[in-house]
C-alpha cells in the first residue's frame, strides 16, 4: 500500500534510465533558483522555469511542467515571493514522487 504522501507516477520503462538523472537534475534547479534569488538573477530563474516546463511531460512528470510554467511566469513579473513559493513546492514534489515502470 503506498503511502498517502507519496505520489505515485507511472513511466515508461523505454526511459528509465534517464530518469533519475532528470530529478537529480531538477533538484539541482532548486537550489539554482534559490541561489540566483539571492543575487538577483532573474534571467537564470526564467530560463531554469522554461526548460522544466517543456521537459517535465516529455519525461511523464507533468507536475514538474506545471512548476516551471509557474517559475517562468513568477520570473517574467518579477515576483521573488512566486519564485520562491513555486521553488519550494517542486523540492516537496522531489521528495514525495515515486516512480513506477512500466
Amino acid at each position: 500500500m503506498a503511502n498517502k504522501d507519496e505520489i505515485i507516477i507511472h513511466v515508461d520503462s523505454e526511459i528509465q534510465e534517464l530518469i533519475p538523472k532528470f530529478l537529480e537534475n531538477r533538484r539541482q534547479d532548486v537550489e539554482i533558483i534559490l541561489e540566483a534569488l539571492k543575487q538577483q538573477d532573474v534571467e537564470t530563474i526564467l530560463t531554469l522555469g522554461h526548460n522544466m516546463k517543456g521537459q517535465g511531460t516529455a519525461y511523464g512528470f507533468d507536475t514538474i511542467s506545471d512548476i516551471g510554467a509557474g517559475i517562468e511566469k513568477a520570473a517574467l513579473s518579477k515576483d521573488s515571493e512566486g519564485m520562491k513559493k513555486f521553488a519550494a513546492e517542486l523540492l516537496d514534489y522531489l521528495q514525495r514522487v515515486k516512480i513506477i515502470y512500466g
